[in-house]
């Protein structure tokens, strides 16, 4: 061979070697990234080749699929109840993509995912369809229907959070206003115009505010500052005078600070009776002599400045509920009545309130029971997992004895059921520089306990700015006591 052939031969194989190398790259080390690339249309194709999978509440598919007529996209997502479960389920759109469970469960509810292998090649031979599984959610029917209905008649922007207490079982996540994920589940131009309409939407339909927004929790922090001073020895004796002066001078500053009680009612109140009357001076002494570190440590036990969620929400995870750091004195002080820079989540403070029944354990939360394939077997189960021991039981125990007492004697009463045993703690949240131009926020925690041991913990949050109502009117108790006490009946219903 001569030389000028020899040199155009090695080039040749220098090319196919390039080729080769380039396509064993293409095919096994980003095989997964271009598989997942929300531009890869053979990727849709096949996520709607076939109807999906169902996503299951109480028993009963909340979910189906629609034949679409001529479109590569075969079938569409349809909803029942879709407003009521869309902070749940999310949406699996064709134009939109996909969110929450949807998202989270694709491969599964798809029939895509590795597990279901031998299920794919027994329906090739058999000549089935490709099938996909079902997600089996924690949520509680009733529970859901009785949250979503009290936001919606009272007109409110909100969330309702319930929990399990001993296993961390959400049984409702409410948001609203909500939006129905059907209405924009295919491709046509006009869903897309629904999808745009609500992203702009002033009311935020999208959001999930049970998960993704923090707001101050207001006076229904008190029961974790309360656990915090418990905990510490800062109080030993719920019903022992306290020495905090109402109104109560804020550290290094002019400004002092009363309660909506009054002050002879409030003045060198106990605990329980400061928590009775929700008087503001007794949690913002026992903040100030607890500290910025020892205040934060127990909020961080709780779950507060932690990423709680991502294991067992997957795409569900949480906004972080946060308890700054560098707190100065003052900044301290007012966290003890749950305002300042603090903020939650109302998922975080269903947490707070789940640990202080389960014994000052906080449980995992988690949405997903099971996941099962087509012929109904297990391919994944969630188990309850204790996050942490936040509290002793006994802390647990006094802080419980004075939430009961506040359902009874207090501001919580709206939430008392008969043959339960209920504690409850009212909220009411200023936000805004200037707290007379802003409305303020309504927080409810409360739990029910039966005599059997079943137990449930709900957080309620209510935004008023919608609502057509006075200031003097907007208060958990008021607000949102009533919708608490509805979901708390609905899971402890016999």
């Amino acid at each position: 061979m001569n030389k000028p052939l020899r040199r155009i031969a090695v080039f040749c194989g220098l090319l196919m070697l390039a080729l080769l190398l380039r396509a064993n790259w293409l095919q096994y080390l980003r095989a997964d990234e271009l598989a997942a690339d929300e531009e890869n249309r053979r990727v849709l194709i096949s996520q709607y080749a076939v109807p999906r999978g169902d996503i299951v509440v109480g028993g009963q598919s909340i979910t189906g699929s629609v034949k679409v007529d001529g479109s590569d996209l075969k079938y569409k997502r349809t909803y029942k109840n879709g407003p009521m479960y869309a902070p749940v389920t999310g949406y699996a759109s064709q134009a939109m993509g996909m969110s929450l469970l949807e998202k989270t469960y694709d491969s599964v509810l798809s029939g895509r995912d590795d597990r279901l292998a031998f299920q794919r090649f027994t329906d090739v031979v058999t000549g089935k369809e490709r099938r996909g599984g079902d997600v089996l959610t924690t949520i509680d029917p009733k529970a859901q229907e009785a949250g979503y209905k009290g936001l919606t008649e009272l007109g409110a922007r909100g969330s309702v959070v319930a929990l399990d207490p001993r296993t961390g079982k959400v049984l409702a996540l409410v948001s609203a206003p909500s939006y129905n994920p059907s209405s924009f589940a295919g491709n046509l131009l006009k869903e897309s115009d629904r999808f745009k309409a609500l992203d702009a939407d002033k009311a935020r339909p999208l959001a999930n505010r049970g998960l993704r927004e923090t707001f101050p929790p207001g006076s229904t922090f008190k029961i974790l500052t309360a656990a915090a001073a418990l905990e510490h020895g800062v109080v030993t004796d719920v019903d022992a005078s306290s020495d905090a002066v109402s109104p109560y001078p804020l550290p290094q500053s002019t400004n002092r600070i009363g309660s909506q009680a009054g002050d002879a009612v409030c003045d060198k109140a106990s605990l329980k009776t400061a928590m009775q009357y929700s008087c503001n001076n007794v949690f913002l002494d026992a903040a100030v002599k607890l500290g910025q570190d020892r205040m934060r440590e127990t909020a961080e036990k709780f779950g507060f400045n932690e990423d709680v969620y991502s294991s067992a929400f997957g795409d569900l995870k949480a906004t972080r509920s946060q308890y700054p750091q560098d707190l100065d004195a003052p900044g301290t002080a007012l966290t003890g009545m749950g305002q300042g820079s603090l903020t939650s989540t109302p998922m975080q403070m269903a947490m707070v309130t789940a640990a202080l029944v389960n014994d000052g354990k906080v449980m995992q939360p988690y949405i997903v029971d099971e996941v099962r394939s087509p012929d109904l077997s297990t391919l994944e189960k969630n188990e309850p997992r204790v996050m942490s021991q936040a509290v002793s039981s006994g802390t647990a125990a006094k802080v419980r004895e004075m939430m009961e007492h506040t359902a009874k004697e207090g501001s919580a009463k709206r939430a008392l059921i008969d043959g339960v045993t209920v504690g409850g703690k009212t909220g009411t949240a200023q936000r805004g520089v200037d707290v007379r131009e802003q409305v303020p926020y309504g927080w409810f925690v409360s739990y029910g306990v039966k005599p059997d041991g079943r137990s449930v913990a709900v957080a309620v949050f209510i935004d008023p700015t919608a609502m057509d109502i006075s200031r003097e009117d907007i208060s958990g108790g008021n607000l949102a006591a009533p919708i608490a006490r509805s979901v708390m009946k609905a899971v402890l219903r016999d």
